[in-house]
């Protein structure tokens, strides 16, 4: 496992948009070794969830800390539902450092993905992990938090 470097906004780099992994490259070596390095840089940086476009690979992979420290990678996640209650919670983000605001997301979605056996997997996600998806994701299609922005804070509250 490598720490990898997490690229900071500005970084055009951080708003690309990611791209599909085939099937077949899901569970080769090289992805097995960028999701160990994914989940690596996220530990050391004290996060809970990281996208491979912080790490400047354009693929869409997140990984997400689950609980009790156990990092899970989902390969082209995508929401296909979101419930129509949404929360304001304080965001912060490893490719924002230091800057920290309250987002607007919905408390619940449905997400469908792939799990690191390339095998399709559909949940709901609720709480803080429902805004963890939305942030990840977000990051796959190019956006970071400071795109929703509703006011910055001084300082975090997590």
């Amino acid at each position: 496992m490598t720490k990898r470097l997490v690229l900071t906004s500005p970084n055009a780099e951080l708003r690309k948009v990611s791209k599909e992994i085939p099937l077949a490259e899901m569970t080769s070596p090289e992805t097995k070794t960028l999701i160990q390095d994914l989940a690596e840089t996220m530990k050391l940086e004290n996060g809970i969830g990281i996208a491979a476009p912080q790490v400047n690979v354009h693929k869409r992979i997140i990984i997400v800390d689950v609980g009790q420290n156990q990092p899970k990678a989902f390969f082209n996640p995508k929401i296909v539902s979101r419930s129509f209650l949404k929360v304001d919670g304080e965001a912060g983000c490893l490719s924002v450092p230091g800057v920290f605001g309250i987002v607007k997301r919905n408390r619940a979605v449905t997400v469908e993905a792939y799990d690191q056996n390339g095998q399709p997997i559909r949940f709901r996600a609720e709480g803080l992990m429902s805004v963890v998806f939305q942030h990840e994701i977000d990051h796959l299609d190019g956006i970071l938090f400071i795109d929703k922005v509703i006011r910055y804070t001084a300082h975090p509250t997590l």
